[in-house]
């Protein structure tokens, strides 16, 4: 394969001219041993190397503010450290995004956030309670107003109100929390807001703040844990204000918008970039598992046809296609990520529908990159056999790890069924214009596309009819004869959308070799979607019966045309060669690490000899 073609698909997938600013520092920073695979830590250890690390990160960039505000490099900053240390991943995510995001975003310019950046103190995010995950609008944890101090008064006043899974242990040092919190003005709901709340110091955890780390979880280990708070007296400065919310000096609370729900998704509006970074650290995890997988099927042999033949695991096509059609799904993910960023930097702040379009769309696309990675590492896994158990083979721990992403920042059925509910009547599914089958190939991307899209109209449609026939005067009930063929319609459209960013994509190729790939790939990804779908398109009339039956070999043909370029492929995802260098099984010389050590009793009584060479009596 010409090296030209695959500098050309890295560029593609990494930001184009922007590639250096965006990634450059995170690849150049998990190369080094640092980011090494340490065995044999216990799950504290690995916790506490996580936070070292987290200092390693922060010490590598030039200002945390302006990393903080820059999603596109917040989210790269994941893509990159997830697939080396998936704790790190969200102690970023919590510490950047989340605490320093929000305090940026909430007249932060007006505070000194030197303990922060400069991580003398590590930020954490205290939201979600034990008994209020997804519907963390009804949290019970306040914060009321304390007239003759001017300040306030946080409390925890359930045992289902405690704050669940922040990582506010001592590990890693001294914390500062972002709360949120009811606010309460002579004992009436303002709604909710976000508070600024110390929670320890060098000596220990600060009076009033109860803090149980919970049992280890799967995955790469973080200190979870249960906090809560026992009369804890906080500043008038705690309060986190924006325009959407301001007490004056009275304890008036003054808005720009006109109920506490609007106040409340402003408070932690930093939840959408989230998403953004949860998406972009399972697809590093993705394509990280992919280059391992790929490398290794080129350098396991196994028995061939005739006596005494080796050839690789990439010889047979059971082995290629399925890492194939992974690949292809990978790189939708990755075009799709990059859209999906260039549509929020870009989006008028100021207009509201514009804006909770994007927001539906990041939070689509959380859910199918997130479920497609965990499908990718489970597939990559299985293809490197019991090598793939191992850790060190930097496999084992990726897809529990892809399970913390699609819970993260909204559950992804929840936020599906979100975008489901608003997106049966208020978008419009579909081609754009007629399908006609007749005369057109199965290889005709454009066709292809259609389809698809046909598809996710086939689906809205029939959700549409659900609802109209849904029992009357029983609205659970309606959206529970709805909600299959909505969130059906909800990942017909996750795929669309992204091959239309892989098709943009091979609109951009400029070499012949570098197009070619990409068509395929996105042919290969296109008729993989529309497999399962046949019939409902035959049914609708868009597709022939020969359509139909030719799909398969169509696709077979893909897939033998891709599988002698499924090295260059991967080589476009831009690994370090000293990650990659590594882990035992992506290289040749894999057998190597598991020869014998030496018998320490021999190496004694043969001195200085070396074992290397032979002895002579």
């Amino acid at each position: 394969m010409d090296s030209s073609a695959v500098d050309e698909l890295t560029h593609l997938l990494f930001d184009g001219d922007e590639r250096d600013r965006v990634h450059g520092r995170w690849r150049a920073l998990v190369a080094g041993e640092d980011f090494a695979y340490r065995p044999g830590l216990t799950p504290r250890d690995r916790a506490e190397l996580s936070y070292q690390r987290l200092r390693l990160v922060n010490r590598a960039i030039p200002s945390a503010e302006a990393l903080a505000y820059d999603a596109r490099r917040l989210a790269a900053l994941h893509e990159w450290t997830g697939f080396v240390d998936g704790g790190l991943c969200t102690l970023a995510s919590i510490h950047y995004n989340l605490f320093l995001g929000s305090l940026l975003d909430h007249d932060g310019y007006c505070r000194d956030l030197s303990p922060y950046t400069a991580m003398r103190r590590t930020g954490v995010f205290l939201c979600t309670e034990l008994e209020h995950g997804n519907d963390v609008a009804n949290l019970r944890t306040v914060a009321r107003y304390d007239r003759g101090t001017g300040g306030f008064v946080l409390h925890t006043p359930t045992v289902g109100a405690q704050k669940f899974m922040p990582n506010t242990s001592l590990t890693g040092g001294p914390k500062t929390a972002v709360v949120a919190a009811r606010l309460l003005v002579d004992d009436e709901d303002q709604g909710i807001f976000l508070f600024l709340t110390p929670l320890s110091d060098e000596n220990g955890h600060l009076p009033g703040v109860r803090v149980q780390r919970l049992p280890d979880r799967t995955g790469t280990p973080v200190d979870h844990c249960l906090t809560s708070f026992d009369q804890v007296r906080l500043p008038r400065a705690a309060m986190l204000e924006a325009a959407h919310g301001r007490l004056d000096a009275n304890g008036r609370l003054t808005s720009s918008l006109g109920n506490r729900r609007k106040r409340f998704l402003r408070s932690v509006g930093r939840v959408t970039v989230g998403k953004l970074c949860m998406s972009a650290g399972t697809l590093g995890m993705a394509r990280a598992a992919l280059a391992v997988a790929v490398r290794y099927a080129h350098h396991r042999h196994v028995g061939g046809a005739k006596v005494g033949q080796r050839v690789p695991l990439t010889a047979h096509r059971s082995h290629h296609a399925r890492l194939l059609r992974s690949l292809s799904t990978a790189y939708a993910m990755t075009f799709l990520q990059r859209a999906v960023v260039d549509r929020w930097t870009a989006h008028d702040e100021t207009d509201r529908e514009q804006r909770e379009e994007v927001e539906r769309l990041i939070a689509v696309a959380k859910g199918w990159i997130t479920w497609q990675a965990r499908d990718i590492t489970v597939e990559c896994r299985e293809r490197c056999g019991a090598q793939g158990l191992f850790p060190q083979n930097g496999l084992a721990d990726l897809q529990l790890n892809i399970e913390g992403g699609i819970t993260a920042e909204g559950d992804n059925l929840v936020i599906w069924v979100k975008a489901a509910s608003e997106m049966v009547f208020g978008h419009e599914s579909g081609p754009g214009r007629p399908v006609r089958p007749e005369g057109r190939d199965l290889t005709d991307l454009g066709f292809l596309r259609d389809l698809l899209a046909s598809v996710e109209r086939i689906w809205q449609t029939r959700a549409r009819e659900d609802l109209r026939g849904g029992p009357a005067g029983d609205p659970v009930g309606r959206w529970n004869a709805t909600s299959e063929a909505a969130l059906e319609m909800v990942s017909a459209h996750a795929r669309v959308q992204a091959a239309d960013a892989l098709l943009g994509a091979v609109g951009k190729a400029r070499t012949a070799r570098g197009r070619f790939l990409l068509e395929n790939v996105a042919r290969l990804f296109l008729l993989d979607q529309l497999r399962a779908h046949t019939g409902d398109l035959l049914a609708s009339g868009l597709m022939t019966p020969e359509q139909v039956t030719s799909l398969h070999p169509v696709e077979g043909g893909v897939v033998a045309d891709l599988a002698p370029h499924l090295m260059a492929l991967v080589d476009a995802f831009d690994l370090p060669e000293e990650f990659l260098s590594r882990v035992p099984i992506a290289g040749p010389d894999y057998v190597d690490h598991y020869r014998p050590a030496p018998d320490p009793a021999l190496r004694s009584a043969l001195g200085s000899r070396s074992l290397a060479q032979p002895t002579m009596a």
